[in-house]
């Protein structure tokens, strides 16, 4: 099935940039996710979203951006006053060196980069062009190595993080190569290619673009949170100081590969789809269990589709058609309200309802594109 699943993929590789194939759902499971996405937009109107247009704005703005690229996405019109009063909360975040973000944020290319992702969404008519341009600009500016002061060998070079420290992660570093894409850069875009350095170091993979102290000590082709500073992964060390892979971290790690151009026969891909066949499961984040799972769930989705694939074989020789098993995962687990939340972790805010709601409106949008 290898062979097959990148098969599928080879079209969307060769171009550098996802090509998206319409979703095949059948008319009930289209029912479905219409109700779905309809109950969550009602629970974000009525419960979710504040006065000042925020949807909690105490986890900083960036809940905002994404609930907001959320709800355009599911066809929210900008002219509908839920959209048009978040869009008009993200504004007030612009700042003149052209980041998004609070005053004082140790969160910048978190904040920026997602409020790239929602301003995208809302440019139909060229109203964000200026504030994106500013804002690439911004989040390009911070990357590590782009002032010239970060040796290319140094594991941290090409990455992101937050800003709080200097430590990037894969995390960061997704969504940064997410809201460059998503604002039209191509495959071959210098930061891209920087990133790609990055992300390739966070694999356990050997390999010519993986020399890194962790890389031989597992090399089961997953991914993990950052080789920097001494390495980190969520899902903790092996015996040997090797870094755990962790069903969250590979799917980002993934999509970045296929963003960056990264070729459907580079084992780099291949050991990353292998992964993914061994640990497929949607009940929780493999690796991590419920911590994350949100989070992990709208990555899947993402990655899934820009890979351009209707159907996963596990390891087992099982058939997964994703979208199906997804659609019927968060069907069990929606709330009366309409909103989701996670119940067995509060890790990485998935006990805010507004939060874990976009990520799965979000998901359910990659179903049905």
């Amino acid at each position: 099935m290898l062979s097959r699943l990148l098969a599928f993929a080879v079209c969307a590789l060769m171009v550098g940039l996802p090509q998206l194939q319409a979703a095949d759902l059948s008319e009930k499971e289209q029912q479905t996710v219409d109700e779905m996405v309809n109950r969550a937009i009602q629970y974000l109107r009525t419960t979710g979203q504040a006065e000042d247009g925020s949807f909690s704005k105490e986890a900083s703005p960036a809940i905002t951006s994404l609930v907001t690229a959320a709800l355009i996405k599911s066809g929210r019109p900008l002219e509908d006053p839920m959209v048009a009063k978040a869009l008009k909360f993200i504004e007030g975040f612009v700042r003149e060196d052209g980041g998004i973000h609070q005053d004082g944020s140790l969160y910048r290319n978190y904040e920026t980069c997602l409020a790239i992702l929602a301003l995208v969404e809302a440019n139909q008519d060229g109203r964000y062009d200026e504030v994106l341009g500013k804002a690439n600009q911004f989040v390009r500016g911070i990357q590590v190595g782009a002032d010239g002061k970060v040796a290319r060998n140094a594991p941290e070079w090409g990455g992101q993080g937050y800003g709080k420290h200097k430590r990037p992660d894969l995390s960061n570093t997704s969504f940064f190569i997410d809201a460059l894409v998503a604002s039209g850069a191509s495959a071959d875009d210098a930061a891209i290619q920087a990133a790609l350095v990055f992300v390739s170091r966070t694999q356990n993979l050997e390999s010519e673009h993986n020399t890194t102290e962790f890389a031989t000590k597992i090399e089961d082709g997953g991914f993990y949170y950052t080789p920097a500073a001494g390495g980190t992964s969520q899902a903790g060390k092996t015996a040997n100081g090797g870094l755990r892979s962790y069903a969250s971290m590979t799917y980002a790690g993934l999509k970045s590969m296929i963003y960056a151009g990264v070729d459907d026969d580079d084992q780099r891909v291949k050991a990353a789809v292998s992964w993914i066949q061994k640990n497929y499961d949607l009940s929780e984040n493999p690796g991590m269990g419920a911590e994350g799972h949100f989070y992990y769930i709208h990555t899947f989705a993402k990655t899934l589709k820009a890979l351009g694939v209707d159907e996963i074989e596990d390891a087992k020789g099982k058939t997964h058609h994703w979208r199906s098993e997804l659609i019927a995962e968060l069907a069990r687990r929606q709330k009366r309200n309409g909103s989701w939340i996670n119940n067995k972790s509060t890790r990485w805010l998935e006990a805010d309802e507004n939060l874990v709601t976009g990520y799965l409106l979000l998901s359910l949008s990659y179903c049905r594109d």
